[in-house]
């Protein structure tokens, strides 16, 4: 097997792995909805490398500083590629943020199969940094700030795979960048868990709920629930509801306003959705 047929057996094997974290993180089923704006950026920045490759071969012949460009140049498009997502894509956590940065990088990756793991890093940190400079920070200056940290962390990640001698180093990161969307959950659960407590004890969600909504691996279950596939709308949905109560902290009084009138509006399906389930089920023991 040669290389890049390797390579092209990796890029769809990390494709295939991210959409399954994603789905095991949001339960939400539509992957590509979320995937699409992250691909085709990754596709142009692709475009771009080897473009800019081929103008660099041919001016310079210093294979180290040929490779310090390139490393450069995947950093700061791949960064721009997820600046991008943020403004147009749907809003996500840091830990999406880096499953679908990396997602960038594999595209990136399609026209420049050298440099897979380079720009696979490279994305995964750029996606990782600007989501979280959206998702927790919010003065714009800040928010800069976040993102020129983020590009020159990109920069070095492109460059690990050239510094660090690690073997078959594209299989490692393939296997590395699901395994930590993976930690980035289950290091969420706790925090995930004390937001859905306090919505039971104001009585929106029961007790027994939270136990399952909250469990990474529990709540990928019916939980008794006559139908599977709404279980996993109410759990889509409490999860949001942590999610926004999380965001509207330190938020000017107009924003903490709009996501209040959100988590309302959730809470009434949640609300909502219990109740009918649970006639679903009395009116299922009746007959």
């Amino acid at each position: 097997m040669t290389a890049q047929v390797l390579t092209l057996i990796l890029i769809a094997t990390l494709f295939a792995a991210v959409a399954a974290v994603r789905f095991f993180r949001t339960l939400d089923a539509i992957f590509w909805r979320d995937a699409a704006t992250p691909v085709i950026a990754g596709l142009i920045v692709g475009v771009l490398l080897f473009v800019l490759d081929s103008g660099q071969q041919t001016a310079d012949s210093g294979l180290a500083s040929l490779s310090a460009v390139r490393c450069l140049l995947s950093g700061v498009l791949l960064t721009l590629a997820a600046l991008y997502v943020r403004l147009t894509g749907r809003e996500s956590e840091p830990g999406d943020g880096m499953l679908l940065g990396a997602l960038t990088g594999a595209s990136a990756a399609l026209f420049n199969l050298d440099r897979f793991s380079d720009c696979v890093i490279a994305g995964a940190i750029a996606g990782y940094g600007v989501t979280y400079a959206a998702f927790y920070v919010r003065q714009r200056g800040k928010q800069i700030a976040i993102d020129s940290i983020t590009a020159i962390a990109a920069i070095g990640g492109a460059l690990l795979p050239r510094v660090v001698i690690v073997p078959n180093v594209d299989v490692v990161v393939t296997i590395a960048i699901p395994l930590l969307g993976i930690l980035a959950l289950l290091k969420q659960w706790r925090d995930v868990t004390r937001e859905l407590m306090e919505e039971a004890n104001l009585g929106f969600i029961d007790v027994s709920d939270v136990r399952v909504v909250s469990h990474p691996f529990r709540r990928l279950g019916a939980a008794g629930w006559a139908d599977p596939r709404a279980r996993r709308e109410f759990v889509r949905i409490a999860n949001m509801i942590a999610l926004r109560k999380r965001q509207q902290r330190d938020r000017p009084e107009d924003e903490v306003r709009l996501y209040q009138v959100e988590i309302i509006k959730l809470r009434m399906q949640l609300q909502e959705m219990a109740s009918i389930d649970q006639e679903v089920r009395a009116h299922a023991e009746i007959s």
